[in-house]
């Protein structure tokens, strides 16, 4: 049983440091407050002169885009720049989400923006990579791996 638990935690460790896992993680928690109170005035975004309905898709496209980050690592810095516009207009629809998420759109834009893929040659017998010549891993990995070194 600890050996699943064990082998699950290194695929994970694997997987989350070869993409922006925390500008991604935090783009989409930003566009899911930014959506949590337009959705409950949708009766009244449906009205004509509104800005609940920019709420609605700001929101939406934070949501999207934060989770379309998890998967197309490649894009990163687009990403964090629709997100930080995103985030910032968001104010006029659904007040940031009461401004917390702004806050975090903009944290998690600026992550998805200074992230890098740091090609790395993995040593022989490296316990955390057993059966890899060549992975991607985050610039903040490389960094803590060559002080340990």
């Amino acid at each position: 049983m600890m050996d699943k638990f064990q082998n699950f935690r290194k695929k994970f460790k694997r997987w989350r440091m070869s993409r922006p896992f925390w500008g991604a993680t935090f783009s989409l928690l930003a566009g899911l407050i930014i959506l949590y109170m337009p959705i409950h005035l949708l009766e009244v975004a449906l009205r004509p002169g509104n800005f609940v309905v920019l709420g609605l898709l700001f929101g939406g496209l934070m949501t999207i885009i934060g989770i379309l980050s998890y998967f197309y690592t490649r894009l990163n810095i687009i990403f964090g720049i629709i997100t930080i516009f995103l985030s910032i207009a968001s104010i006029l629809g659904a007040l940031g989400g009461l401004f917390v998420g702004t806050l975090l759109g903009i944290i998690g834009g600026s992550l998805l923006l200074s992230w890098r893929v740091v090609d790395q040659s993995v040593k022989e017998g490296d316990k955390d990579y057993p059966n890899y010549t060549l992975s991607e891993v985050a610039a903040s990995s490389t960094e803590q791996k060559l002080q340990n070194e």
